[in-house]
């Protein structure tokens, strides 16, 4: 489970300050948990790991199986939160040289995004990719009209039906979109394609826990009922409205307090390269739910080292209005320890052997 130490800001806020925003959380999380705030419909996601239906697992898990049977590559396509959610999830819990790895290791095919941008040398470098290979893939939409995800679906769409025919296409392309309506929706029953539906009261940055992102997360290998159980977990650990009990709104609460003190950027830091899509993910939830009215924190994600060494001089001694938050992973995948007899030549480094973890 997930704990947040804030020990190391509160000598930048008043910690009474801190105690005393109990009645703003009362109030967001009556608007919450009860629906009574703007935007309300669309709340959907509060109670989605528990209230999933169970025939829709099913469905995903058979359809990814019939995937993975047929496929040597299969292709995401979408743009926000209609693959950031997925492809983050991918990259956290799968190899980060995924792709790169033996068939008999991955026993799933190699994955693929696109529709995320409207650059015609990555549409045509993918097509160089997966040409020779048997491909699938997945157009997720829920208007059915979003531009670059409908440009790069006709072209695959084309592609698949030139390499397989209309017939064999309709067994390698995957819908996932509004369940009643949109083009994307008219098209996808006109040709017999297979359709997943994304819920009225979901927005798309918060569907990862719907078809959007379970598709391709279970064609990836992962398990999609560890996920659910996961997040439900998560849900019920989440829901006391007590500040003290509560990190989800601790952090809310320290964010808020930063900000009332001039400090208008977040920087959300990893050290782990798996992580970095998660950070892209982060900056979509966190500047569409709070960018607006002329307000709002701007999150910005760092990857350290790598980063440090470029904007740490900024960082330590730059414009004092950011707040970095450390996203670390206590529990690591994998250790490595490197000896003294490794670095025999390079006496600065001594002390090195120490273990060094990796995710």
């Amino acid at each position: 489970m997930i704990t947040f130490d804030y020990s190391k800001a509160l000598k930048f806020i008043d910690e009474k300050r801190f105690f005393t925003i109990q009645d703003i959380v009362n109030d967001c999380h009556e608007m919450l948990h009860n629906g009574t705030g703007p935007g309300s419909e669309f709340l959907g996601w509060v109670s989605q790991p528990s209230d999933y239906n169970l025939d829709e697992i099913a469905k995903i898990k058979t359809a990814s199986d019939r995937i993975k049977s047929q496929s040597e590559a299969f292709v995401v396509i979408g743009i926000g939160g209609s693959y950031l959610g997925a492809k983050a999830a991918i990259g956290m819990l799968n190899s980060h040289f995924y792709n790169e790895l033996p068939n008999a290791k991955r026993n799933s095919p190699k994955i693929y995004f696109s529709g995320f941008n409207i650059s015609p040398t990555y549409l045509k470098e993918l097509l160089d990719v997966i040409d020779d290979k048997d491909i699938s893939i997945n157009v997720i939409s829920k208007s059915g009209t979003t531009l670059e995800t409908i440009l790069a679906f006709s072209v695959l769409k084309e592609h698949i039906e030139g390499k397989y025919g209309r017939d064999g296409a309709k067994k390698r392309i995957y819908v996932t979109t509004d369940k009643e309506k949109g083009p994307l929706k008219a098209l996808a029953d006109a040709q017999g394609y297979e359709t997943f539906a994304i819920p009225d009261d979901i927005a798309g940055r918060y569907s990862v826990l719907t078809p959007v992102g379970l598709l391709p997360m279970a064609v990836s290998g992962i398990d999609i009922e560890k996920v659910l159980e996961g997040a439900k977990d998560a849900g019920t650990a989440l829901a006391s409205q007590n500040i003290s009990e509560n990190p989800s709104y601790q952090y809310g609460a320290i964010r808020n307090i930063l900000y009332e003190n001039g400090k208008f950027i977040e920087i959300m830091v990893n050290y782990e390269p798996r992580l970095f899509y998660f950070g892209e993910w982060y900056k979509q939830l966190f500047g569409e739910s709070e960018g607006k009215d002329g307000k709002g924190i701007f999150p910005v994600t760092m990857n350290f080292t790598t980063d440090l060494h470029s904007m740490g001089q900024y960082i330590q001694e730059g414009r004092k209005h950011i707040f970095e938050t450390i996203l670390n992973v206590l529990k690591p995948k994998a250790e490595m320890s490197i000896g003294n007899s490794c670095v025999s030549d390079l006496a600065p480094l001594e002390g090195i052997h120490r273990p060094f973890y990796l995710y």
